[in-house]
């Protein structure tokens, strides 16, 4: 087993330094002739359908992954006809009941790692029938290093169903097409996508095609999420894949790891418009990267798309209001402001009038009661999961279009980090969350993060005017836009830009991410267009 490697380690595994999602260091062991070490956990969240978890366990049966290293956790997501365990199962299996206080897979996942035992942790959907080598494929990627998350393919079947004695049998002789004949498959979009982006080493949001039918992890990984949403009835496997993408994973899809889905996918299905619709509501709040789903500026969102973190210690009430109503103002929309002060200083004391305590007094009172404000002694380790967060001085706090130019340059370039350094040397950080999140794994002591940024995604250092508006949109854009006639950067406040309709931002955001409204978004009715070979919409989610 080989690896090529250049950073930390932990737990046994090398940390490699992987740019983007390009995992080409990685070079997995040879099916079969490897020793696996890890132990592992499959959960099988199951509802109903017992014909097709016998199945389903019938192949778990019959794995090259060692049978004394797994553990199989099926937990009944309260089927109105109770599961049962099958005479042909794996000899380390347990069925558990969903905890009352919640329902769905993402709560039965969550019931299932709470129970296992493994350092890895399989989640598999209780109607898939997997080859002999499925779990052995996915796991030898665990085995080279603990920040991957692994991908099996699937086709699917609409056939009739075999015995479990019969898949047992094909299983274990490595005959599935026996069972299951190519020709009579249904071809996965997924698939089609990883080959498409080189497997998914091109691909700039990965996340998207890790849709939940056979994924694997590491615990550690697992935990650091907090595992799935269970407010997320649908689409939650997309929301918890983006989470793991801001916890700096790379996502491994593994072809080698097949696998039939008993039954059609559930965006073909009758009610498919009203499932698209459902899954769709949850991603708008949850998954900020999917702009297309934000095309309203005057909407609030769960998840900001930027989280602007500004020190305010000392500054005057009227500064700090013109700073934060600049940013509240301008484009993006969904964004949140930090403001680090020493707030607990005020705590029951009642500041007098003129003095730095009564200025800062007064801004919570101002933006107390405002969601998108929030108070702070020093910025949380990191921004997830939010996608960006802007770290400025005061002087420094964007307005009008210049956080939307500065993200749309983040996505166009794929950059880690943005240095913008105005002309009295004061800097601002603009940091993807996921790039930060993967340099805090990476990075040796005492190594900078921006080192590891420069190797992993990429750093540009910029002027704040590389930001304002074009001139050609004239003076009352560039009024909008938070520029002065002398010329102003990304640190001048526009009063104007708090009052601007919601029709101005939402154009002032499309045009300064390059008219896709917002960083990576696409057109009306469109999926968001992260590759440009790439257009439409194939299933429930945009594929990249």
């Amino acid at each position: 087993m080989t690896v090529s490697v250049t950073g930390g380690s932990a737990g046994g595994a090398s940390r490699p330094r992987i740019r983007h999602n390009d995992y080409s260091p990685l070079t997995p062991a040879p099916l079969g002739a490897w020793t696996p070490s890890l132990t592992a956990t499959v959960v099988i969240p199951a509802h109903g359908r017992q014909r097709a978890l016998d199945l389903t366990l019938a192949a778990l049966a019959a794995q090259t992954y060692p049978s004394s290293l797994t553990e199989v956790v099926v937990v009944d997501d309260r089927s109105d006809q109770p599961l049962r365990l099958p005479a042909l199962r794996p000899p380390n299996t347990r069925l558990i009941v969903s905890p009352s206080g919640g329902w769905g897979a993402g709560h039965a996942v969550n019931a299932g790692i709470a129970a296992a035992g493994g350092e890895i942790v399989q989640r598999l959907d209780a109607d898939m029938v997997i080859g002999r080598e499925h779990l052995e494929a996915l796991f030898r990627w665990h085995h080279l290093t603990d920040y991957v998350v692994t991908i099996g393919g699937k086709k699917f079947s609409d056939g009739s169903l075999p015995t479990p004695e019969a898949v047992f049998e094909a299983v274990g002789t490595g005959t599935l097409d026996s069972l299951f004949p190519p020709g009579d498959l249904v071809s996965s979009s997924t698939e089609e996508t990883i080959r498409r982006l080189d497997g998914l080493r091109a691909s700039r949001n990965p996340y998207q095609v890790c849709t939940g039918p056979t994924v694997s992890l590491r615990r550690a990984l697992l935990d650091e999420v907090r595992g799935f949403d269970p407010d997320v009835v649908r689409g939650q496997d997309t929301e918890f894949a983006y989470r793991l993408a801001q916890a700096g994973a790379v996502f491994v899809p593994d072809m080698d790891a097949r696998a039939v889905h008993l039954g059609l996918p559930a965006q073909r299905g009758e009610h498919r418009e009203a499932v698209v619709r459902l899954v769709e509501t949850h991603l708008a709040h949850k998954v900020p990267l999917r702009r297309d789903l934000r095309k309203n500026p005057a909407r609030r969102w769960l998840v900001p798309y930027v989280e602007v973190v500004l020190d305010v210690a000392g500054a005057g009430e009227a500064e700090i209001r013109a700073a934060v109503d600049g940013v509240l103002g301008g484009a993006p929309s969904d964004v949140a402001v930090t403001l680090l002060a020493p707030w607990t200083a005020l705590d029951g004391v009642r500041p007098a009038p003129g003095t730095p305590a009564f200025d800062l007094a007064l801004v919570r009172d101002v933006y107390g009661p405002d969601g998108r404000v929030r108070f702070a002694e020093e910025a949380a380790p990191t921004a997830a999961p939010v996608p960006f967060r802007y770290t400025a001085p005061l002087a420094l706090a964007p307005s009008g279009d210049a956080l939307a130019r500065m993200t749309a340059a983040m996505v166009e370039e794929r950059l880690g980090l943005l240095v913008v350094e105005d002309s009295d040397g004061r800097t601002a950080l603009l940091e993807r969350t996921e790039a930060a999140a993967r340099a805090r794994l990476l990075a040796g002591p005492g190594e900078a993060s921006e080192d590891v940024i420069a190797q992993t995604h990429g750093v540009r250092r910029a002027r704040p005017g590389d930001f304002r508006a074009p001139q050609k949109d004239g003076p009352a854009r560039a009024a909008a836009s938070g520029d002065r006639a002398n010329g102003a950067d990304a640190g001048d406040r526009a009063h104007g830009a708090a009052g601007r309709a919601p029709a101005d931002r939402n154009r002032a955001e499309g045009r300064a991410a390059g008219g896709r409204n917002g960083a990576d978004g696409g057109g009306p009715g469109q999926a968001p267009e992260p590759e440009p070979e790439r257009r439409g919409r194939r299933g429930l989610f945009r594929r990249s």
